[in-house]
């Protein structure tokens, strides 16, 4: 049976669904496809469920109007139709492929079973169902390995200390998030976290997962070390899911190609969100994918005839993204831990840098300052800054000469 919509989304993440609801709102119906049994929800939320401060319907998502549970497993371009798991056909005259990414699964010796599932114990950290299987496996004393010491890590490692298991968290660079924290930043994420009682192990490689019985028993360091393990969390990273884009023969980079309409290489297929690749950039993290989804909502309705009153859509010319980090729940020392980074946090010859620190309150400040104009930033703990400065940031503005928002760093009362 052929079902037709005007416009079909696959993926229920944050990207589709706000893509669906910005349509509904315009008068545009989507249909949402989407392979979770779960109902949408804020994966940006999933270490405070597994932490224990928030329930899964906290972070549940309004369901759009159309949708659909199912996992698409083909798209027929020339008859523009795609193909579901369970042998039904969906038409469509434009597709947008919100399909997210999956996590990167590191090669480690003894990973997987001989049937090419992970062991026992042994868990990435990306869905809905990732976190309820840690949730339910966790408790006070369990010994836990996290793999990977970016976002994703450091966030894992926090929840899971916060329940009561013995974590150690083992990163292969020399430091923690690095791609987003300059040193001194990093090594207060550091003391947070082993305030907490996580043994922190940079330069650190794991090689090897040990199992008996199916399930995992330790994992082995490239120096011999073994850590013993009840669970092993997998935080190495995410990878954009392109497998259907690349079967469709679309074009394909590190993400789906699409240009400054969201457009792929097919003027009947569109990409946002994660799956996304826009002028060489995959952002992975949810602001971008809330503006692409806004950006091509209104682009879809004024192409669908949608409602006219709607303001004139706009090309899609990148998002100026703000990596924020705020880990809570009950148990820490200090309470509520909050990190902010944004643009370029390491100067050039010539840039001038306001730094501040405050070792007793864990508090550090920095901002890049080039020709009159903030460029870049790291905020660690107190963020009643990070409004003022981000809003700097984002215009591109002159700083003016009594020193505007750069003041905003010698009090608290910056707005977030």
């Amino acid at each position: 049976m052929t079902s037709k919509t005007r416009v079909v989304v696959i993926g229920a993440g944050l990207a589709g669904v706000t893509l669906a609801r910005r349509l509904g709102e315009l008068g545009t119906p989507a249909l949402v496809v989407g392979d979770e049994e779960h109902r949408p929800y804020n994966r940006v939320l999933l270490a405070e469920v597994l932490a224990g401060r928030y329930g899964p319907e906290v972070i549940a998502l309004p369901a759009p109007a159309g949708l659909l549970r199912g996992r698409v497993t083909g798209i027929d371009r020339a008859g523009r139709t795609v193909r579901c798991a369970d042998g039904s056909v969906i038409a469509y005259d434009t597709l947008v492929l919100a399909t997210g990414s999956n996590p990167v699964l590191p090669p480690l010796r003894g990973l997987f079973t001989p049937d090419h599932e992970l062991p026992e114990g042994v868990h990435a950290f990306r869905t809905m169902d990732d976190c309820l299987g840690l949730s339910k496996a966790v408790r006070p004393g369990t010994r836990a390995v996290v793999v990977g010491g970016g976002l994703l890590g450091v966030s894992a490692a926090r929840a899971l200390a916060v329940r009561g298991a013995r974590v150690v968290l083992a990163q292969q660079s020399e430091r923690l998030m690095e791609r987003h924290l300059d040193p001194a930043a990093s090594a207060l994420v550091r003391r947070h976290l082993e305030g907490l009682g996580v043994e922190v192990h940079t330069e650190c490689r794991v090689r090897d997962v040990r199992c008996a019985g199916g399930a995992v028993r330790s994992v082995e360091l490239a120096d011999g070390y073994a850590l013993g393990a009840d669970l092993v969390v997998l935080a190495c990273g995410v990878r954009p899911r392109t497998g259907l884009a690349r079967d469709a023969g679309l074009a394909v980079g590190r993400g789906v190609l699409v240009d400054d309409e969201l457009r792929t290489c097919d003027p009947h297929v569109r990409a946002v969100g994660d799956c996304a690749e826009h002028a060489g950039r995959v952002y992975g993290l949810a602001a971008p994918a809330l503006e692409q989804a806004g950006v091509l909502a209104g682009l879809l309705a004024r192409d669908e005839g949608g409602a006219q009153s709607a303001p004139a859509p706009r090309a899609y010319t990148g998002t100026r993204a703000l990596t924020r980090l705020t880990l809570t729940g009950a148990g820490g020392p200090r309470g509520p831990f909050d990190l902010a980074a944004f643009g370029e946090t390491d100067p050039r010859p010539g840039d001038d840098v306001v730094q501040l620190a405050d070792a007793t309150r864990g508090t550090y400040r920095k901002v890049v300052v080039r020709d009159d104009r903030l460029v870049g930033g790291v905020l660690v703990g107190e963020l009643g800054t990070v409004g003022a400065l981000a809003r700097a940031w984002e215009g591109a503005e002159p700083l003016s000469s009594d020193g505007g928002p750069l003041l905003h760093l010698l009090t608290h009362d910056g707005g977030s």
